[in-house]
């Protein structure tokens, strides 16, 4: 999208609250952002070009228009914004890296509902509790519930009909008083589904309830002098008091509240915390890593990821901790906190982004030092000129002339960082007249990728041109004719002061001296430069040799270009002796070349 493409949007443009959404050119939603103007945040765009983030350059680049929705309030701009990005997934948007499946635990929607872990949740009325992170607190919650309220695990059918007829019979589980036989109606549906609402409240984090359930029916026991029967209750209650005081207490003052903290790193990354406390418990905790892309504000970041873990953890917490307010849709109590309990909750949160943040780092260094040489340089280069892809393939362009004579072109090929040499290729310059190497540029690259694109054969991942901005502006044009400005990176490298030109900025990147990816686009270069220096020796000697030796009647290139293998040059030839000729090409051959040359 353009400057001019802007103006004439611009006296339609209302300032009103609302949401905008940038449009590539395939219809694809690549960036949403809320307002409260329109005309002034779309406006802010198309500012000075120096001071705008080089994310948003991009953006703007890639976009073909950009269409809007005018809401009432900043709060519907809110909800319509999250949304979008939830359903559409905007590549400009907050990106989260997570791409776990977690745990849930479900009580199945079913007569005598069964317990059990799953990663699937299916929309059949069933009640789903978690996600769980931990494996180990899972399995120490599911062995609760077994231990203190027997429920079934078998799959049968277990509908009025089917047990009154017979159809079952217990198995083994009902033996070892894991099942109380609701197969053989041995259990009431009643009963069980008290067990069921039990155990729903612990799953909730919820402990006092099934505290007073438990005492309720321990007393009802003793009235009846069944003190065996109490005696179980009470091993009970004191199984769900000892998982009570494993459990983190973070405070007995605080209820049901959510905790947040944010750490971004680089400016690039953003980690979140979340704490879910129900009933002063700390019954889950999670931590996300976020991609910032064009949101740049921890404001924004911190507001998407409220909306998630609240969503993912099914929270209705009617508060929310925080390290700063955030603009949010629902009607929740925000509270930052400068000291006491709140503060403790706080800190705690960001203490594990800390913790998790450095084992991140650790990670990353541990990876890099299993790299290979090749992985660890095409990652440097990556991160230099800030790619979405790994440059495993790369191809460099150079033209060579001398005084305009003979124009060819060279393009070598990389492969994991090194010479693939039987995919370099030789071009000879076919519609341009002398020495332009911005257009021979042009050229070469429109017939280089035309062919790939023809063949079917892979792209490039990253081009380089040797030369600045005119080469690559002329480069572009041609990448920009095949519709490959998205799939291809491509940039040029002017030879005085070791400049990287992008083909969306005039400003040059200066990457480190020292730098392996720099060192890379060096050889990429040099090596270009050798290939067609060559080819174009090879083409004027063969052109030297073809004024004057191939003019002779009966002598073609392949005699000729055996003559100056073994004399060197046409004077060596003249001076020769005529045996000394015969018995290189022959007699014939030779008193042709002995006499045309004695005439020059």
């Amino acid at each position: 999208m353009t400057t001019d493409d802007y103006k004439n949007l611009l006296p339609s443009l209302p300032r009103e609250p609302g949401v905008y959404r940038y449009i590539d050119d395939q219809e694809r939603i690549i960036y949403v952002g809320k307002a409260k103007n329109l005309k002034n945040r779309i406006a802010s765009y198309f500012g000075d070009k120096k001071h705008k983030a080089y994310k948003t350059r991009v953006m703007i680049k890639n976009a073909n228009r950009v269409e809007y929705t005018v809401v009432d309030s900043e709060q519907d701009a809110l909800i319509l914004e999250n949304t979008l990005i939830k359903k559409h997934q905007p590549r400009y948007n907050v990106n989260l890296k997570d791409d776990k499946s977690y745990t849930y635990m479900v009580v199945k929607n079913e007569r005598f509902p069964r317990v059990f872990f799953t990663r699937k949740l299916i929309k059949d009325g069933s009640t789903y509790f978690g996600p769980y992170t931990s494996k180990w607190k899972q399995r120490q919650i599911f062995d609760v519930i077994k231990s203190l309220f027997p429920i079934r695990n078998c799959t049968f059918n277990l509908s009025e009909s089917n047990i009154n007829s017979g159809k079952f019979k217990v198995c083994l589980e009902y033996h070892i008083k894991n099942c109380l036989g609701p197969c053989e109606n041995l259990q009431t549906e009643d009963d069980y589904n008290n067990n069921i609402d039990q155990i729903k409240h612990i799953l909730r984090g919820n402990l006092k309830p099934v505290k007073d359930y438990l005492k309720s029916k321990m007393g009802e026991h003793s009235e009846a002098l069944n003190f065996e029967k109490a005696s179980i209750i009470k091993e009970r209650l004191d199984l769900l008091q000892e998982y009570q005081s494993k459990s983190a207490v973070v405070s007995h003052t605080i209820k049901d509240v959510d905790v947040f903290s944010i750490n971004t790193e680089d400016d690039q990354l953003a980690y979140v915390n979340y704490l879910k406390i129900v009933n002063g418990l700390l019954i889950n905790t999670d931590t996300i890593e976020l991609t910032m892309n064009l949101n740049q504000e921890p404001e924004d970041v911190l507001r998407y990821s409220v909306n998630y873990f609240r969503e993912k953890y099914n929270s209705i917490a009617p508060e929310m901790i925080l390290p700063f307010s955030v603009e949010y849709p629902e009607e929740i109590n925000q509270t930052i906190p400068q000291r006491g309990d709140k503060k403790k909750l706080l800190d705690l949160s960001a203490k594990n982004v800390f913790y998790h943040m450095m084992q991140k780092r650790k990670e990353n260094i541990s990876k890099i030092k299993k790299q290979t040489p090749a992985e660890r340089i095409l990652s440097t280069l990556k991160a230099d000129l800030e790619m979405n892809e790994m440059p495993f393939h790369i191809e460099c362009f150079d033209n060579s002339n001398i005084q305009g004579t003979n124009p060819v072109a060279s393009c070598v090929v990389f492969k994991n960082a090194r010479p693939s040499k039987k995919d370099y290729r030789k071009f000879n310059i076919k519609t341009v007249e002398g020495a332009n190497d911005f257009a021979s540029m042009e050229e070469v690259v429109y017939r280089r990728y035309k062919r790939l694109l023809e063949e079917e054969k892979p792209l490039p991942q990253l081009v380089v041109i040797d030369g600045g901005k005119g080469q690559l502006s002329s480069a572009m044009i041609s990448i920009e004719k095949l519709n490959l400005s998205d799939q291809i990176v491509v940039i040029g490298i002017a030879k005085k002061l070791e400049e990287i030109y992008m083909s969306y900025d005039p400003v040059p990147l200066y990457i480190d001296k020292r730098s392996e990816s720099l060192k890379l686009i060096q050889q990429l270069r040099n090596e270009a430069h050798r290939f067609a220096i060559n080819f174009h020796r090879d083409l004027r000697s063969k052109n030297a040799f073809g004024s004057e030796l191939t003019d002779i009647g009966g002598i073609g290139e392949k005699t000729a270009q055996q003559l100056l293998q073994k004399f060197g040059s046409v004077k060596r030839i003249k001076e020769e002796s005529l045996e000394n000729l015969a018995a290189e090409i022959g007699n014939k051959k030779a008193k042709i070349v002995k006499e045309y040359l004695e005439h020059l």
